[in-house]
């Protein structure tokens, strides 16, 4: 049995879930998830315990994966609608800068061009200064999603550590050809 698959999602004061025809509904203070599960795993909605419990139907091998699967879903949906969630990405780099105009993000991260990133909708950017970047969103994989894409416009590089990347992110550094002498 999965150890993630068997414990119960919690449901907080002001969440509500609901499974209709397969899809799990939740909707909270800060939004509304909808997630249509895999045939091999069932859900119930406890109201009075406030809870969400995952089954499965055999113990095959894909009803074993997405058991612990849908589970952590659940969990994330019920916690993105009702706290949210926030990554935090910084820019390292002489002349290096953000600004968002718009629906878009603006980056200056050394290429000739000034890079333009269309924001999805259901995100909120913001630039609290010129080197970093606030991305918050109430769907787990899309917050990740975007903020991986940002990154991945100037990954930070081995020997300056120029470049974006996410908060308290460690760069691990080398040495350049001065070390061989």
């Amino acid at each position: 049995m999965s150890r993630i698959g068997k414990a119960p999602v919690s449901i907080p004061k002001g969440v509500k879930a609901a499974v209709n025809n397969g899809t799990l509904t939740v909707e909270g203070p800060l939004g509304k998830l909808e997630h249509k599960v895999h045939p091999s795993v069932a859900l119930n909605v406890d109201a009075a315990a406030s809870t969400i419990i995952v089954t499965r139907d055999g113990d095959g091998r894909l009803a074993r994966s997405v058991h612990g699967l849908t589970r952590a879903l659940a969990a994330n949906m019920v916690e993105g609608v009702s706290k949210g969630f926030e990554k935090k990405l910084e820019i390292v780099g002489v002349g290096y800068l953000a600004a968002i105009q718009k629906n878009t993000l603006q980056l200056r991260v050394g290429f000739a061009n000034e890079l333009q990133v269309e924001i999805p909708a259901g995100l909120t950017v913001a630039c609290p200064d010129q080197t970093h970047i606030t991305i918050k969103g109430i769907d787990k994989q899309l917050v990740g999603q975007f903020a991986a894409e940002v990154r991945a416009l100037r990954k930070p590089e081995p020997y300056k550590g120029k470049g974006i990347r996410y908060e308290n992110e460690q760069v691990r550094r080398k040495a350049g050809k001065a070390v061989t002498k």
